[in-house]
């Protein structure tokens, strides 16, 4: 796993970059929290591909417990990857909810990631 960080605007944003899966569970999302903690990040850049697909199961309740971390941290999030192949009405209104707010973004590729983040 490789951490490229990201300074945009006096903002530290940590993009990590893997191939393989980085989260499948909420003590994995605390540890990647800390890891770029010591970037001084304000937000971090994980890919679709790095997270499991239970993620991606809403009723599996694990996006929300990995999204309240972030959120007790005061750490954004933003998750780049294609999301139009996703048949769950509950998914697309949670991606265009957290797309709505200041903390969570889901994105097409990390530029549309960094801005989101640092504007």
């Amino acid at each position: 796993m490789e951490q490229k960080i990201h300074e945009i605007s006096g903002q530290n944003i940590v993009e990590i970059i893997s191939d393989e899966i980085e989260i499948s569970s909420v003590q994995e999302s605390l540890d990647m929290m800390a890891s770029v903690y010591y970037s001084e990040a304000s937000g971090m850049v994980i890919y679709k591909r790095n997270l499991s697909p239970e993620f991606f199961e809403l009723k599996s309740g694990l996006a929300g417990e990995i999204l309240l971390k972030f959120s007790n941290y005061h750490m954004k999030l933003s998750i780049v990857g294609d999301f139009s192949n996703y048949k769950s009405s509950s998914l697309k209104a949670f991606i265009v909810e957290c797309n709505r707010g200041k903390q969570f973004f889901f994105v097409a590729d990390i530029e549309a990631a960094l801005q989101k983040m640092t504007s």
